[in-house]
């Protein structure tokens, strides 16, 4: 079919209204097309956002019209990723799932194994992939200024010392996949794996500090790499003051990086990712690289979130690899059921 991919959009909270509809509307060769929420609110908001978008209150309405549409994006929370994504896989239509691909490692290989069966395209936003730390780090690992590297430390921290009522990450049910082991620490550890490859051992430390707290919101995983590398990472939302956001140690030269990068924050704000500055940060907010002897200040890499949807479109329209392989999504998820199992049994685990 000749003209843009139509993309369906199904959910509008974060996810969708701040980070899947600017990337879908700003991506050449993409048209969002649909959007489908049921709060008022958000639908009010999706209709101003996107003029050109039908807003539909429900997935059956989308189904009806899955002849107009090319692609689904599912943006809904963590226990729909699963069900919506075989829905849309039955109905024909290629699917983009946002991260955790779903609450354990067996249902993300449902997914995977329904969308090979059908020869439809399937993949996970693990956007964080070209965040401008991340790129910087394998900017310096490719020029080999560390020398042999010992240890990665990696961290989202924040400061929300109240559960939040009501929100579905808060809510401990299984299915729920919510905590911050699922939500930042897939992050955390596919950035790990990318830069280092799968872990041979998983020790963890997975806590629930807040008062009422069904889910954990204070980890700690640790893995040992293949190459003798061990990352350490952690996530919290108890950290008034927090650690820098990466460092890298290496037996020539240390990186260390303070802060989150600004793309979440641009979109957010309602930046255009089409802006020619996209991703750059001010050099007040760049890392610091150290020989011990020397120390100087090292630009940041562009963040590239626009990226992923540009290998979508060339995955779709040319065959090209998809931008994340659903078998790196599961190998995530199996490394969080390791860590949880850790945790539990307060033991090491292996894995590779």
């Amino acid at each position: 079919r000749e003209g843009p991919i139509r993309v369906a959009l199904i959910g509008y909270g974060l996810a969708g209204a701040v980070f899947h509809g600017p990337l879908v509307s700003s991506t050449p060769g993409m048209a969002l097309t649909a959007i489908v929420t049921s709060d008022p609110e958000r639908r009010a908001r999706a209709s101003g956002n996107h003029p050109d978008a039908v807003v539909l209150t429900d997935v059956d309405a989308l189904w009806e019209r899955s002849a107009e549409h090319d692609l689904v994006v599912l943006a809904a929370p963590n226990r729909f990723h699963v069900p919506l994504g075989l829905a849309a896989l039955e109905a024909g239509l290629p699917v983009v799932i946002d991260k955790p691909m779903a609450p354990t490692a067996e249902e993300g290989r449902r997914l995977r194994i329904a969308a090979a069966e059908r020869d439809l395209f399937l993949t996970v936003f693990q956007n964080r992939r070209w965040d401008g730390d991340l790129l910087t780090v394998r900017r310096l690992i490719a020029d080999e200024v560390f020398g042999p590297i010992v240890r990665f430390e990696s961290r989202f921290e924040r400061w929300r010392p109240a559960v939040r009522e009501g929100a579905w990450r808060e809510r401990g049910d299984p299915e729920e996949a919510g905590g911050l082991l699922f939500d930042l620490g897939s992050h955390l550890i596919d950035q790990a794996v990318g830069l280092f490859g799968p872990p041979l051992t998983v020790y963890a430390e997975v806590d629930r500090r807040r008062p009422g707290a069904e889910v954990d919101d204070d980890t700690f995983v640790a893995l040992e790499h293949g190459d003798g590398v061990r990352s350490h990472l952690w996530m919290s939302v108890l950290a008034a003051i927090r650690g820098p956001r990466m460092r890298v140690l290496g037996l020539r030269a240390a990186y260390e990086k303070y802060g989150l990068d600004g793309q979440e924050e641009a979109l957010g704000e309602g930046s255009s990712p089409d802006d020619p500055a996209w991703g750059r940060e001010p050099p007040d907010r760049w890392g610091r690289l150290s020989t011990g002897d020397d120390v100087r200040t090292v630009e940041t890499e562009p963040g590239a979130y626009p990226e992923f949807y540009r290998r979508v479109v060339a995955s779709l329209r040319d065959g090209e690899p998809p931008p994340v392989d659903p078998d790196e999504a599961i190998a995530v998820l199996e490394i969080i059921e390791a860590a949880l199992e850790s945790a539990r049994t307060k033991s090491v685990i292996a894995v590779g």
